[in-house]
């Protein structure tokens, strides 16, 4: 595979994917491009050996096409981005500045050093979300890669405008691009302000586990390794222009991945000596159930009801199919975050 330009790679999903390429393809070369704001830590990139960091801004448009210059890259895979909804709502200029003008600032690059310039193969890739398509009603279809846009939060709109772009910088001046929509990403590293890792840690310190609404919002799950497997495929097989849907064909309201993890943290209590002892405000410590946490709280502004993920075009055209069932993944989550703790605790 060839040497990699990786954006956001100190991050959760680029920071797996920084140790997936090191696993299964350590001769690779990555540069990582990381501002290292809140979600980016340089811990996330400890042992992958085949990662060199540079701070810097996606939006440093000079500073990308140096980088592309001087060391001769000819891949980008972008997954830069702000992402989380709650924090959208409360401020969208971020998500403006970085996943719109950020896109276009690496696009801007790209087309200088790679078409302007050195001619040779190449390739963008860029990391979307199942979010750009809007909200599902029960017995609606999955999202297709040719289902409409209707974005309903400011961050889904900013990653739709994003991908109009990619689009656009192909079809306008030839880029090679190539885009993929995932589905919730979950696993190892992930920032404790999303749903899993957020309930995880309230429940081993004792507290509570907000539930919006009714706990009812469906959502298809994808561990982060098998988006990794899926970005790969999209580097070998994936045809420029195209778009594919990456899910992890587990399709959950809320309320059950809530109570799978109060079950797991339970299971964990009782299986591995000493948990009480490092967690004990935490109810299992006492003998008491981590559901007795749970706790309906008002609903977010505009929360979409339910997204599903159709991969059949990812599966035909390029092989991916996801590895991890949702209880296993969910416990070496969970066992991940209880072995790693040292990595947690410095962001908290």
């Amino acid at each position: 595979m060839a040497d990699l330009l990786v954006t956001g790679g100190a991050g959760f999903i680029g920071g797996n994917f920084v140790h997936y390429l090191n696993a299964k393809h350590p001769d690779t070369r990555v540069i990582v491009l990381d501002a290292l704001t809140y979600a980016g830590n340089r811990s996330t990139l400890q042992g992958a050996a085949n990662a060199e960091l540079v701070v810097g801004d996606i939006r440093d448009t000079d500073l990308v096409e140096k980088l592309l210059r001087d060391r001769d890259i000819t891949t980008i895979v972008h997954f830069a981005a702000e992402s989380h909804v709650d924090r959208s709502i409360s401020g969208p200029d971020a998500f403006i500045d970085t996943n719109i003008l950020g896109t276009n600032s690496l696009l801007k690059a790209a087309r200088t050093v790679w078409l302007a310039g050195s001619g040779k193969p190449h390739r963008f890739h860029h990391i979307s979300t199942d979010e750009v398509f809007g909200s599902l009603e029960p017995d609606d279809p999955a999202f297709r890669e040719t289902t409409p846009y209707a974005p309903n939060s400011p961050y889904s709109a900013s990653k739709a405008a994003s991908d109009h772009l990619v689009r656009a910088y192909h079809h306008t001046f030839g880029l090679e691009v190539t885009t993929s929509n995932c589905s919730n990403n979950y696993g190892p590293y992930q920032y404790p302000e999303k749903l899993i890792p957020l309930f995880l840690l309230n429940a081993l310190h004792g507290r509570n586990l907000p539930i919006y609404g009714d706990g009812m919002n469906v959502r298809d799950w994808l561990h982060v390794e098998d988006h990794c497997r899926g970005i790969e495929a999209c580097l070998v097989n994936g045809k420029p222009g195209e778009t594919y849907n990456i899910g992890g064909g587990a399709e959950l309201p809320n309320m059950t991945v809530i109570d799978t993890i109060c079950a797991e943290v339970d299971r964990a209590f009782a299986e591995i000596d000493g948990l009480a002892e490092r967690y004990p405000d935490a109810p299992a410590a006492k003998g008491k159930a981590t559901s007795s946490l749970k706790t309906f709280v008002i609903d977010r502004v505009g929360h979409d009801r339910r997204y599903a993920i159709d991969e059949t075009k990812a599966r035909g055209e390029l092989g991916y199919a996801p590895h991890h069932g949702f209880d296993d993944g969910l416990r070496q989550t969970l066992r991940w975050y209880l072995d790693n703790e040292r990595w947690w605790q410095a962001l908290l």
